[in-house]
Order: structure tokens, then C-alpha cells, then sequence
């Protein structure tokens, strides 16, 4: 049997995809409470999420949403990981706040922020670990709140996954 490599791209950017969520779920928490969410779009999703942003970018001007619209197209798959927003009750200060009881309900607590980020960084190593190209983007997970692609998330950023001769998501 003879596997075309250009025809197995998808198979193997959902293997690594998968790995990418999966990382992103087994990385550390604060205090151990896992409120992050993560799921994988491909196709039609992707294109949802194109127009999403396109619409971003009619409402806000900004170029990053237009340009990014037109890089997710050029991916795979794309890995959204997002956190709910919820009080760790540390006391600890990181959101500029003296308490948590002094913080304003809209501003996010600092170990949900840190807890996504950490988590984005535990996909990223994975998608390193299977030579896949990939670009952290807020904006395409701006567009991934506007659909409400992961309900309830207070952060949400995109993972776009492609396997290409050259990675699509940087010079751009």
C-alpha cells in the first residue's frame, strides 16, 4: 500500500491536535480546579469562524482580524482552548485588586489567565513535539467567542494546525 503524504495531512493534524487538547487539559491548575475548556475545528467550522472575524474587522477596523480571517483558511484543523471565569479565592493581589472580594466581577482573575496561558503553552509544546506548524491568535479566538464556539468562556485563543513546506501562519 502506498499512503500519499499530502493526502494523509488531515489525519495527521487532528493526531496532533488531539495531543494538543490533550495537553492543554493535563497541564497544571490553580488550586487544581480545571475551568478550561478546549475543542478542534475543521471545515465548515473554520469557515464560520473566517466570517466571524471578517465581521470583527467590519466593526472594529482592525487589520489583524482581516489578515488572521485569511490565514485560518490555510489551516487543517484549529485547537480552541478557553477558561471560565471563576474566583480562585487566593487573596493573592495578580489582578491588581488587594482581595478577590475587592475585585470587580469583569476583571478576570489573574489564575484563570495564568491557567490558560499555561495551557496554550502545554498544546504549543505538543504541536512542537509533532512538527506541525501552529500561531497562538487572539483574534481568530475573539471570533471563537462571537460564535460561542466553547459557551460560557470568559478568554478564549486559537491554535490554527496546518502541515505545509512552510509554516502559513508567520510572514504573512
Amino acid at each position: 500500500m502506498i499512503i500519499d503524504e499530502r493526502l494523509s495531512q488531515l489525519d495527521r493534524a487532528m493526531q496532533a491536535a488531539g495531543r494538543m487538547i490533550t495537553a492543554a487539559r493535563t497541564a497544571p491548575k490553580a488550586r487544581g480546579i480545571d475551568i478550561l475548556e478546549a475543542c478542534i475545528l475543521t471545515g465548515d467550522d473554520i469557515t464560520r469562524l473566517s466570517e466571524a472575524m471578517l465581521d470583527l474587522h467590519r466593526s472594529t477596523g482592525r487589520p489583524v482580524y482581516e489578515r488572521d480571517a485569511a490565514n485560518i483558511l490555510k489551516a487543517q484543523c484549529i485547537v480552541l482552548i478557553g477558561t471560565h471565569r471563576q474566583l480562585m479565592g487566593l487573596n493573592c493581589g495578580h489582578c491588581g485588586f488587594p482581595t478577590c472580594a475587592a475585585k470587580p466581577a469583569e476583571a478576570p482573575c489573574a489564575m484563570n489567565v495564568t491557567d490558560v496561558g499555561i495551557a496554550i503553552g502545554s498544546a504549543c509544546a505538543a504541536a512542537s513535539d509533532c512538527k506541525v506548524d501552529t500561531r497562538v491568535m487572539f483574534s481568530a479566538g475573539m471570533g471563537a467567542m462571537r460564535l460561542d464556539l466553547l459557551p460560557g468562556c470568559t478568554q478564549v485563543f486559537a491554535i490554527p494546525v496546518a502541515i505545509a513546506s512552510k509554516n502559513p501562519f508567520f510572514d504573512r
